[in-house]
C-alpha cells in the first residue's frame, strides 16, 4: 500500500482547501507539502501587515519577471507566499469573485460545467458573508467576508461622490446580483483578523489523524510510472525523500510553481525540457504557456483633507493605533489601504466591465526600495486613485531556466504586447482624471503629484505608463484547462491530458484571468476541483 492516499504539493490558497475537503470523511490519508514556514506571524495575522509582508523572504518567493521591452526595460516584481496560506496569507485580502462572463468565457472555451451558474454554487460554499447569504452569497462558509464600508476612511465617500458625478453607479454588492458599480471593497478579514486558506481550512482541519502536513519541504519532481503519476520527491533539510500516492497526486503551487515543477518533473515543451536534461515524460508544448497578469498603475495626489498619513505618519499616531488595534481589533490596522473601487465600463460602447478602480486613502511618494512599510507614509496628506484594465490580451511564459529546481524561474510576461492593451491602460489612466475633476474630488485635491498636470497628450501619458505601471499580482493560466491536449494542459477535471493521476488545481489552471482579484476564484477551483476528486472516487 502507499504511503498516502493523496499528495497535495503546496499549501497555498488552494492547497490548504483541498486538504481540508479530502480529509473531511476520514476515509483518506492525504499528505500536504509546503516549501515555507507556518503562518503563525503577527504580521501575517494583523491586515495592514501584510505591507511587511511585501518583500521578506521569510514568507515570500520574491520573484522577478525579465526586463520587458514594454516596461521601458524594467523588469516587474512578483511576491508570491512561500508560507502556509500561500499569497493568501500576504496579500490585500480584497475579496472578488469576477464578472459572470469570465466564466461564460471559461465554459465557451470547452469547458463544461465551469460557466457562471456552475460555479456560483462553489462561491457560495466557501464564504460567509458579514450582511447574511442570499441567492448570490453564502453564510455557511470557512471564509468571512467583512465589509469595510462602516469602518474606511471618510475621504472614500468623497471619491464614490466624485465617482457618481463622473457617471458611474453605485452597486450594492460586486460580489452579488449587480457586478458592475463602484463600491467600497470587501475584504476576507474577521474580528480585526486576516482569514486566509490556512486560517479558514487548513488549521481547523490539522488536527485530523488522517491529515499530515510538512513544512519546509520543496519537492522536487513528480514521480512517474510510465504516464502516472506515483508520487513526489521533495527535500526536508539535508535528506531527500520519496513518498507514494495510491489514487492521485494534486499540484497546487500556483501559477508559477506548478508549470515550473512539471517541467522540472518531464511534463512541458520537449526542447526545452532536452535543454537542461529532463527526461520527457510528455511532451506539452502548452505548460507555462498562456501566461496572463493584470498590470496596473496609480496616480498620486496631495490633499488638503487629511489622510491615512495623518494617522499612520507620526510615530504618536501609530502608537496610539497600535494600541487601539491590540485592545479593540479595530482601527485602520485592521483594514487593507485598498478601501474603495469597483468595475466600470471605460466607455459606454464596452460590452462589459473592463476596469477595476482602486481608492486608497494613503500615499507612499518615494518608497525605499525592497520596503513597503505600509505604516510609514508620505509626511503630508496624500492618496492613490489606480485602476487595471480587467482582461489583458497580452500572454507570456513561465519556464525553467536551469535544471536546478532552486534556481529561479524565468518568467516574461509580454506585458503591452498588443494595441488593445495599451489602449485599455489609456482608456482606463483616463477614468482617474476624470473622477479627480468632479467637484467632489476638487474640493479635496491640492494637485496631482504623479504623474502630473504636464502629462496630457496620449504619447506621454502611455510613456509614463510604460515607466510607472506593475504588476498587481495576479499571475494565472500557465496550466490553462480546456479540451485541446496541444494548446492546454488539464481537461475539465482539471486532469493533466494524457498523464493518469495526475491534477493541477490552482490560478494556473485558469483559462483567462478573471476581472479582478484572483485569490477568491482560486478557491472556488479548489472548492470544485476537491468535489471533482470525491465524485470521481465515487
Amino acid at each position: 500500500m502507499a504511503d498516502f492516499d493523496f499528495i497535495i504539493i503546496g499549501a497555498g490558497s488552494a492547497g490548504c482547501l483541498l486538504a481540508n475537503r479530502l480529509t473531511e470523511s476520514g476515509r483518506f490519508r492525504v499528505l500536504l507539502l509546503e516549501a515555507g514556514g507556518s503562518d503563525r506571524r503577527f504580521m501575517i495575522r494583523m491586515p495592514i501587515g501584510y505591507g511587511h509582508s511585501f518583500y521578506n523572504p521569510a514568507v515570500n518567493w520574491r520573484f522577478e519577471t525579465g526586463p520587458q521591452d514594454a516596461l521601458a526595460g524594467r523588469t516587474s516584481y512578483w511576491p508570491r507566499g512561500k508560507v502556509l496560506g500561500g499569497s493568501s496569507s500576504i496579500n490585500a485580502m480584497v475579496y472578488v469573485r469576477g464578472q459572470r462572463n469570465d466564466f461564460e468565457d471559461w465554459r465557451a472555451a470547452g469547458n463544461v460545467g465551469w460557466g457562471w451558474d456552475d460555479v456560483l454554487p462553489y462561491f457560495k460554499s466557501i464564504e460567509t458573508f458579514e450582511r447574511g447569504g442570499d441567492a448570490w452569497r453564502g453564510d455557511k462558509g470557512e471564509v468571512f467576508v467583512t465589509d469595510m464600508a462602516p469602518a474606511v476612511h471618510p475621504l472614500c465617500g468623497d471619491w464614490l461622490r466624485a465617482a457618481e458625478q463622473a457617471g458611474f453607479e453605485r452597486t450594492v454588492d460586486y460580489n452579488g446580483e449587480k457586478q458592475e458599480g463602484i463600491s467600497v471593497y470587501q475584504i476576507s478579514a474577521r474580528n480585526g483578523f486576516r482569514v486566509s486558506s490556512a486560517t479558514a481550512f487548513l488549521h481547523p482541519a490539522s488536527r485530523r489523524p488522517n491529515l499530515k502536513v510538512i513544512t519546509k519541504a520543496l519537492v522536487t519532481r513528480i514521480l512517474f510510472d510510465g504516464q502516472t503519476a506515483i508520487g513526489v520527491e521533495f527535500e526536508e533539510g539535508n535528506e531527500r525523500r520519496q513518498v507514494l500516492a495510491d489514487r492521485e497526486v494534486i499540484l497546487a503551487a500556483g501559477a508559477v510553481q506548478s508549470p515550473t515543477l512539471l517541467q522540472h518533473s518531464g511534463i512541458g515543451p520537449g526542447a526545452l525540457l532536452q535543454k537542461f536534461g529532463k527526461p520527457v515524460v510528455k511532451d506539452m508544448p502548452a505548460v507555462g504557456r498562456n501566461l496572463q497578469d493584470h498590470l496596473g498603475i496609480d496616480y498620486l495626489y496631495r490633499s488638503r483633507r487629511p489622510t491615512l498619513n495623518s494617522l499612520l505618519r507620526p510615530w504618536s499616531g501609530r502608537v496610539m493605533l497600535g494600541a487601539r488595534y491590540v485592545l479593540f481589533r479595530d482601527g485602520p490596522l485592521s483594514l487593507s489601504v485598498n478601501q474603495a473601487g469597483g468595475f466600470v465600463k471605460s466607455s459606454p460602447d464596452q460590452e462589459h466591465v473592463d476596469t477595476q478602480l482602486y481608492f486608497s486613502p494613503v500615499s507612499y511618494s518615494k518608497p525605499t526600495p525592497g520596503v513597503r512599510r505600509l505604516t510609514m507614509p508620505d509626511p503630508f496628506p496624500g492618496f492613490f486613485i489606480g485602476i487595471q484594465p480587467c482582461r489583458p490580451t497580452s500572454r507570456g511564459s513561465i519556464e525553467i531556466g536551469s535544471p536546478d529546481i532552486k534556481a529561479s524561474p524565468v518568467i516574461e510576461p509580454n506585458y503591452l504586447a498588443t494595441p488593445e492593451d495599451i489602449q485599455s491602460m489609456l482608456a482606463s489612466v483616463r477614468l482617474i482624471r476624470r473622477i479627480a475633476e468632479q467637484p467632489a474630488m476638487q474640493a479635496v485635491i491640492i494637485d496631482e503629484m504623479t504623474p502630473g498636470k504636464d502629462v496630457q497628450n496620449e504619447q506621454d501619458i502611455i510613456a509614463d505608463i510604460r515607466a510607472r505601471s506593475g504588476s498587481v499580482f495576479h499571475a494565472s493560466c500557465t496550466c490553462r484547462m480546456g479540451p485541446a491536449d496541444g494548446t492546454s494542459v488539464v481537461d475539465a477535471r482539471l486532469r493533466v491530458h494524457g498523464i493518469d493521476r495526475l491534477r493541477v488545481i490552482d490560478a494556473s489552471v485558469f483559462p483567462n484571468v478573471t476581472s479582478g482579484n484572483t485569490n477568491t476564484p482560486t478557491l472556488m477551483v479548489a472548492e470544485k476541483g476537491a468535489a471533482m476528486i470525491l465524485e470521481d472516487i465515487r
